[in-house]
């Protein structure tokens, strides 16, 4: 039996190459010496990096100045890399950011964006862009607008990786049905990210070691714990990748916006129209309208689409279930897994938001402060030589690398020549 193994805690935690899952943290606590360092040096080179005094090394004797600095030592690059979730340079002005995980890339949060729109400037400030996580060593600060959680009082200052993720990785799924407990329980023997099994004797992690109920940081003062468990999901073991083949279909199960609700409580609602806010949740099922919407949609204009093949990665959903064999299934790069949705699956804040960040305000996986998504076939940019297509206002400062890279380059042919927001794959209003 293997040793329990652990995280760094940033939301896509694993090595993934030629389809084989090589995880330096198993769904667990991993190596100490990972993460830690216990006279402030490793391989005779000093860990801080902000001059403190002869003698004085990081908080919680991390390798990083703080808890997402740490994390992205191993979890930022210049490549491509399953388990890389910041491009690290941050990409010049124009071009796009490399890493294509699900969560999305944490450099747009270090990428504003201005456009003159009808005379008016127009910014599109980075720190819109997503979760700003505190990494000082990687040029990363805490959000100088929203001093708190939108919904919720978690403190903005003390955003990190470890804020969501268990840095020690000691919540676990105990069966195939996704019973998930606290620190007690079997060992953990492996991840749980990709829909391996619990055995008789041992347990699986949580999808993306993501915290569960009772959970709050040691480095947060104040009464900030976790209320709601970790959620049930299952991804392709290769996803970080761009789409203009296949899709990456990540098989979201049960309880993803009641885990946002941590955090974000006043922003999470089942109800349709007892409340103004867009329902979430696992009793927010999708009525027969909106399943046809769905799997008839297939761009602006085009309601020719069948469930068979109508699933969307950038409009997904919660399958509502736990089980974890359902969930492996459809969990695909390959395009082998199109169908779309049923009454009994439901909409999550994930099916708008990426969890990370996007190039887009409010983190949302498209823009939705313009009229058109792609402008005479093409993405619009900043670059574009077609007039139309050149409309700041369509493109918001943006080149159109970068607007394609926010739909993982996707062709804008898989769209309408002028296709408007993909709210419209739901409620098919265009």
């Amino acid at each position: 039996m293997r040793s329990s193994k652990i995280v760094l805690a940033t939301v896509l935690l694993t090595f993934a190459a030629a389809g084989n899952a090589l995880a330096f943290h198993e769904g667990g606590v991993a190596y100490c010496d990972g993460c830690h360092t216990m006279h402030n040096s490793s391989g005779n080179a000093k860990m801080t990096v902000n001059n403190l005094a002869p003698g004085t090394g990081n908080a919680f004797l991390l390798q990083g100045s703080d808890q997402s600095s740490t994390c992205l030592k191993c979890h930022s690059g210049s490549t491509t890399s399953s388990y890389k979730v910041a491009t690290n340079p941050v990409p010049a002005a124009g071009a796009a950011p490399v890493q294509f995980t699900p969560g999305g890339d944490f450099s747009w949060l270090q990428k504003t964006f201005n456009a003159t729109v009808r005379g008016k400037l127009v910014t599109s400030a980075g720190e819109r862009h997503g979760h700003n996580v505190i990494a000082n060593d990687f040029g990363y600060v805490a959000d100088a607008k929203l001093t708190t959680a939108p919904g919720g009082a978690y403190p903005a200052t003390n955003l990190t990786c470890s804020s969501c993720h268990d840095p020690h990785g000691k919540y676990r799924i105990m069966d195939a049905a996704g019973t998930t407990v606290a620190v007690t329980g079997k060992p953990i023997n492996a991840s749980g990210s990709y829909g391996q099994l619990p055995t008789a004797t041992e347990a699986v992690g949580v999808y993306r070691l993501l915290a569960g109920a009772g959970y709050q940081p040691v480095s947060v003062l104040g009464n900030f714990g976790f209320a709601n468990q970790s959620p049930i999901a299952v991804a392709p073991s290769t996803y970080n990748r761009t789409e203009d083949a296949t899709e990456t279909r990540v098989a979201y199960g049960q309880g993803m916006s009641e885990w946002c609700g941590n955090c974000h409580a006043g922003l999470h609602n089942v109800n349709y129209p007892t409340s103004l806010i867009h329902p979430a949740g696992n009793g927010a099922k999708f009525s027969a309208t909106i399943v046809n919407n769905y799997n008839s949609y297939k761009a602006s204009g085009d309601l020719t689409g069948t469930v068979a093949t109508s699933y969307s990665s950038m409009v997904p959903y919660e399958e509502g279930t736990t089980d974890l064999a359902t969930l492996a299934a459809n969990a695909v790069n390959d395009g082998t897994k199109t169908q779309g949705m049923s009454t009994s699956n439901n909409v999550m804040c994930l099916s708008c938001h990426r969890a990370h960040a996007t190039g887009w305000d409010s983190m949302t996986r498209w823009n939705n402060k313009a009229d058109f998504l792609t402008v005479a076939g093409m993405y619009p940019g900043s670059d574009a030589t077609d007039l139309e297509a050149a409309d700041p206002g369509t493109h918001g400062g943006r080149t159109q690398a970068e607007v394609k890279a926010t739909f993982y380059n996707k062709p804008a042919t898989a769209y309408a020549t002028f296709q408007r927001s993909l709210c419209n794959k739901c409620h098919a209003k265009d």
